[in-house]
């Protein structure tokens, strides 16, 4: 999965879109100017790949959201108890909504997924913080349920993130390489745990592992290793969704080697999709110096194409139904207040 850098496609990026080992985009704020010009951004990048790419973004609410004017201001979903308790309103049929108009933005667009949600502990992370529903596993089992259940109610599947949990180390995987010295059994028991319930209500379609060490698990970060990948997820908690790479372009990942070797070393240990983005010469190295025996598996492609969004509908459409005045009127009001 790459990315690219504006609001149109360079002729460089349509080669690169066309290669065959691309299967997805992720866009980013730079990527937005207005809804016209994503309608066509989405359009053509559509056109001129060969795959039937995958088109992603992280639209998380709260300070996470790639597209803001013309767009719900999503809370931040660690605020969501808060507002309900707040504004009396009922929590799990609010998170639930939450999740639906969150997809259902998108997929109007002729977007994908959302890399969402976030499923870590809202603990000593300054990066996660917010972007986690609570403090307790428990309760962030509550929310997270039902703002899947939600996404899945708007067609979007769901991915869980950051494998197995990047919410008790204190450092931020894109400007460092955090280690989370916890016990094994801790881990399992807290942060993990949030991963395991969710996977067993099937409500886990795909998985972002960590760019973090557990020494007393593997030397190796999550998103590189054979043992969390294959073992824990895979074999352990019987996961059968798509497991992405976090972004091998942050400094997390940078300890794996050269970009290509980082990709390489994901794939190996059981990602069925690797992401580089904001890095173009990266992103060229990775399709042009795999080698060329690593090809993506037939049960991974039908995993990803498991991912695509079935829905067909237009902005100016959802904006009539009546689910979505329902649940704009009441951000409106929190919003305004």
């Amino acid at each position: 999965m790459i990315d690219v850098s504006g609001y149109e496609l360079t002729p460089e990026e349509i080669d690169i879109l066309d290669h065959p080992l691309v299967g997805g985009l992720i866009l980013f704020t730079r990527n937005y100017y207005d809804q016209k010009q994503l309608k066509d951004l989405v359009k053509h990048i559509r056109e001129v790949t060969r795959n039937d790419i995958l088109l992603a973004t992280d639209h998380e609410g709260g300070r996470v959201q790639r597209f803001r004017e013309g767009f719900s201001k999503i809370p931040a979903i660690g605020d969501i108890s808060q507002l309900s308790k707040r504004y009396q309103l009922d929590t799990d049929a609010f998170t639930r909504k939450l999740g639906w108009l969150m997809a259902a933005e998108l997929q109007a667009f002729n977007i994908d997924i959302s890399f969402a949600p976030v499923l870590d502990i809202n603990g000593i992370s300054e990066v996660i913080g917010d972007r986690s529903f609570h403090q307790s596993p428990d309760q962030i089992v509550k929310l997270a349920s039902q703002f899947i259940r939600g996404m899945k109610d708007a067609g979007m599947s769901a991915t869980g993130k950051h494998f197995p949990g990047h919410g008790n180390v204190l450092e931020d995987s894109h400007v460092a390489i955090p280690i989370d010295s916890r016990s094994k059994s801790e881990i399992f028991a807290l942060d993990m745990a949030i991963f395991s319930e969710i996977n067993k209500q099937e409500l886990l379609d795909a998985v972002m592992p960590a760019h973090v060490i557990y020494p007393e698990v593997d030397e190796l970060p999550a998103g590189f290793s054979s043992k969390w990948i294959k073992q824990i997820l895979r074999t352990d908690l019987g996961f059968d969704g798509v497991v992405f790479s976090d972004d091998l372009s942050m400094e997390g990942a940078v300890q794996m080697g050269d970009i290509v070797e980082r990709a390489e070393l994901a794939i190996t240990a059981g990602c069925d999709m690797v992401l580089v983005c904001n890095d173009p010469s990266g992103t060229v190295k990775v399709i042009d110096g795999l080698p060329s025996d690593i090809v993506m598996g037939e049960l991974s492609i039908k995993r990803v194409l498991g991912l695509k969004s079935s829905s067909q509908f237009d902005f100016q459409t959802l904006q009539r139904s009546q689910q979505y005045q329902d649940i704009t009127y009441t951000l409106n009001t929190i919003n305004e207040l």
